[in-house]
């Protein structure tokens, strides 16, 4: 596998901390950045060994999320940063041999692989690999989202204007404007989320919460939450 020649051969000196010389700093700061780099793809290719191929059993694991659960508690890591590596190392074996052909590696960016799927969906291939390795991460990560099923035939297109919202180019829903300015934003709101969960062909699911203190803590835990239930179901 050509991803583990990639790897750092030799373990990646710290002394340089303590350097009074600005290049030499400079130098042990860079190459650590790349060890970091290059440690997150093995960690990635090592986590998607474990569930490609159940080793998780071996470890007294019954499913990766138990072998993941356990891997954060012995080690203090968040688990988003767990998963986040995982999809990482399964995006690079998914599509190694086009990434090789690319030559694409620690340097190119190893997060824009995240997004590699959602933009082989909706581009063409060329173009997309392309991308993925001359474009920063940003944006790779704007170009991957700037499609979207409202491209495909079919797919409903919501508009919202004013107080009018259209469906494939017909009115669908009047916010009537003699609303409050608090209550018309805020079915505003409501509306333009639930046409892009359409478009997309997502579900909304209705949560009702005491207050804003309560709704930003409920989005991060929620987060979370999402991350693991797709990460679990693939």
């Amino acid at each position: 596998m050509k991803a583990i020649s990639l790897l750092p051969q030799e373990p990646i000196p710290l002394d340089y901390a303590a350097s009074g010389e600005a290049a030499e700093i400079d130098r042990g700061i860079r190459d650590t950045i790349k060890g970091i780099r290059l440690s997150i793809l093995a960690m990635g290719l090592g986590l998607a060994g474990i569930k490609t191929k159940h080793l998780y059993k071996d470890l007294g694991c019954k499913n990766m999320a138990q072998y993941i659960q356990r891997l954060c508690e012995d080690t203090k890591m968040d688990r988003s940063s767990i998963y986040k590596w995982l999809n990482i190392g399964e995006a690079y074996l998914k599509h190694q041999s086009d990434l090789e052909q690319i030559d694409f590696n620690d340097s190119d960016g190893l997060t824009k692989l995240l997004y590699l799927e959602r933009a082989l969906e909706f581009n063409q291939k060329q173009n997309v690999y392309d991308n993925i390795k001359n474009m920063s991460v940003r944006e790779f990560v704007t170009f991957s989202k700037s499609s979207s099923r409202q491209d495909i035939p079919g797919s409903p297109f919501v508009t919202v204007r004013n107080h009018r919202v259209y469906v494939d180019g017909r009115l669908a829903v009047r916010i009537n404007r003699k609303l409050d300015k608090r209550a018309y934003f805020y079915f505003r709101k409501l509306i333009r989320a639930a046409g892009k969960a359409m478009e997309e062909g997502e579900v909304i699911l209705p949560v009702r919460l005491r207050n804003m203190d309560e709704a930003c803590r409920f989005e991060q835990a929620s987060g979370k939450l999402i991350s693991n239930l797709r990460n679990q179901s693939k």
